[in-house]
């Protein structure tokens, strides 16, 4: 696994701070989160529960990481309309955790991380859903900004582990209308499969 491989989802976005030091400073940028668009009337007791990490898009993906294995993410909401997101990742053969929370901000339908100050060189962390039915898939798009470094991720989840061609070219769509070029996507490997090759949809 190269050193730089910080995007490896959800989970690998909390160590930023450690490890950006040695990556390639020149990132695509992405617009403001408040340009983003998002989901209408967004259902966020809808869209809490499991979801399976299908594909990943950001200015940290490589053309390397075309093997990375499927992992899960559950978005629990609590009484005040934040979420706990726990994930898990399969990492260097070990199951690794992560746990954050997200706070509702100022533009409706985006997330900001509780407790910033907790995180050492994190000045932002925010989270938006693009799209979802709630029941299949979600493109959910990402942004954490440490120290003077700007990173952004999108992610397309679904409740099962196989979604249809319909949501995979969404997320090509849009990780493009943000700049990204082929090799900044690709698609994870469910767990227990037994062909390790380029990977289902890698691009």
């Amino acid at each position: 696994m190269a050193q730089c491989l910080l995007w490896m989802g959800l989970a690998l976005l909390g160590t930023l701070q450690t490890q950006a030091q040695d990556c390639t400073p020149n990132l695509y940028s992405s617009p403001p989160v408040s340009k983003i668009p998002l989901q209408p009337n967004f259902q966020n007791k809808l869209f809490q529960g499991k979801w399976y990490a299908i594909g990943l898009a950001g200015n940290e993906i490589k053309k390397k990481h075309r093997l990375l294995k499927m992992f899960t993410a559950t978005y629990k909401l609590n009484k005040d309309d934040s979420y706990n997101i726990k994930a898990k990742l399969v990492w260097k053969k070990r199951c690794e955790p992560w746990a954050r929370t997200f706070v509702p901000s100022p533009h409706q339908g985006l997330y900001t991380l509780g407790n910033i100050e907790r995180y050492t060189g994190t000045l932002s962390f925010t989270f938006g859903v693009v799209a979802t039915d709630y029941k299949k898939y979600a493109l959910v798009f990402f942004k954490k900004v440490h120290k003077n470094q700007e990173y952004f991720m999108i992610v397309l989840y679904g409740r099962t582990k196989e979604l249809t061609s319909g949501p995979k070219d969404l997320l090509i769509a849009f990780a493009k209308s943000m700049g990204l070029q082929d090799h900044h996507i690709v698609f994870t490997i469910p767990n227990g499969n037994l062909q390790l090759g380029e990977g289902e949809g890698h691009v």
